[in-house]
């Protein structure tokens, strides 16, 4: 493999990445996330989503790899799973969240 099929094998990867946090819910959604790890009820009201809506979202990003979850007693605790999509919400909650 050449060094130019590396680079557009690893661009097509974070482009699929940008086109999975390109939405405004799923964004916020991770926003949230950088602050802290987060419920599902808790996000549904922060969002002022529907929690079947706030649900599918988290489920999605889940199998995509970007969260993870950990259970606490009947709770269902979301966080950012990638280190790397770590850094990059928190750079964009630090640029565009107050």
């Amino acid at each position: 493999m050449s060094e130019n099929d590396f680079d557009f094998e690893r661009c097509e990867e974070v482009a699929n990445l940008l086109k999975s946090l390109a939405h405004p819910t799923r964004l916020m959604l991770l926003c949230l996330l950088v602050e802290k790890p987060r419920t599902v009820s808790e996000l549904t009201e922060l969002t002022q989503s529907s929690q079947s809506g706030v649900s599918q979202f988290l489920n999605r990003m889940k199998l995509q790899g970007i969260l993870e979850t950990e259970r606490e007693a009947q709770k269902v605790i979301y966080r950012i799973a990638d280190p790397n999509i770590l850094k990059l919400m928190q750079s964009l909650h630090s640029i565009y969240c107050p």
